[in-house]
């Protein structure tokens, strides 16, 4: 696990505040809102700390105020300012702002209370597409240009599982379904990214389909004793990093030895690597699905 990061440079503010970095240096000139420590070859460095206010600053900016009147606010007040903006309103910007914080701060209270606020006016479903997708899309962004490490992605994440887990729980309550068709949510060996698949559980079964949900890398042979339990299976897995592109293919040939026992068996795939395969090289069992809509759309009626 990386050390958490402290220090940032001025492309790491722009990438997570989303304000350009001709105009942070407008604001620090301008305004005096930051100030940068420099390096020997006189290059901008920010701490924790002026993310931080920079974030709140971005908030308030979003929400209307004109930088110079936010360059009047007391420092300290900046802040309560931004905070209470966040459980007032339940704007997209703010949420996905305010979620942010809580993942640079590692705050589940502020998760949290953004997280409440944003049920009173919105269903789990457009949390999920409005906020939190927009919010995973952005991380996943954040990764890459290593503005981030390993302990904030892991933080948010857990906390957004979380909240997965809560609203499926709610649906296992309900009525058992009564259609053969058993879905088997799971992902491959080596395979950690779960959240697609935590919410394609909630989906489906709120469709009224049975789920049974293994969870991360699970290996294929070990899935053959779901057969004695049920008829009509359905893998569903999501390839985030594994299988990579050119071990697909054996992928779908080891699926078939180990697991296409039934011939109303399949296997449906979704995620980045799967967007290097064409229909023709699918074998007839398999499906492959650009997006979770699509394949949610694709599900037929289980009454």
């Amino acid at each position: 696990m990386n050390n958490i990061k402290k220090t940032f440079g001025i492309r790491d503010l722009e990438n997570l505040s989303g304000i350009k970095a001709h105009t942070i240096r407008i604001w620090e000139k301008r305004y005096g809102l930051l100030n940068p420590d420099r390096t020997d070859t006189n290059i901008r460095t920010y701490s924790l700390e002026s993310l931080h206010k920079l974030l709140n600053i971005t908030l308030l900016y979003h929400h209307g105020y004109k930088i110079s009147r936010i360059a009047s606010i007391p420092e300290n007040e900046i802040a309560r300012t931004a905070r209470e903006i966040v459980l007032e309103g339940s704007m997209s910007h703010q949420a996905i702002n305010a979620i942010k914080l809580a993942m640079i701060n590692f705050d589940a209270y502020l998760f949290q209370r953004t997280f409440n606020a944003l049920t009173l006016e919105r269903s789990f479903r457009e949390i999920f597409w409005e906020i939190l997708m927009p919010f995973l899309e952005e991380l996943g962004l954040l990764w890459q240009t290593q503005t981030l490490g390993p302990a904030e992605e892991h933080f948010i994440c857990n906390l957004i599982k979380q909240k997965l887990s809560a609203h499926t729980d709610r649906l296992q309550l309900q009525k058992s379904p009564q259609n053969e068709t058993v879905f088997i949510l799971f992902l491959p060996e080596n395979e950690i990214h779960e959240i697609g698949l935590l919410y394609l559980n909630y989906e489906i079964m709120l469709r009224g389909y049975k789920t049974v949900y293994l969870g991360a890398s699970m290996p294929l042979e070990f899935m053959s004793t779901l057969y004695t339990n049920f008829k009509h299976l359905v893998f569903l897995s999501y390839f985030t990093v594994s299988p990579t592109r050119n071990n697909l293919k054996k992928y779908m040939e080891d699926f078939a030895t180990h697991l296409l026992t039934h011939e109303s068996s399949e296997l449906w795939m979704l995620g980045r690597q799967t967007k290097h395969l064409s229909q023709k090289e699918l074998p007839p069992y398999a499906k492959a699905f650009e997006s979770i809509p699509e394949l949610v759309k694709s599900l037929p009626n289980p009454l």
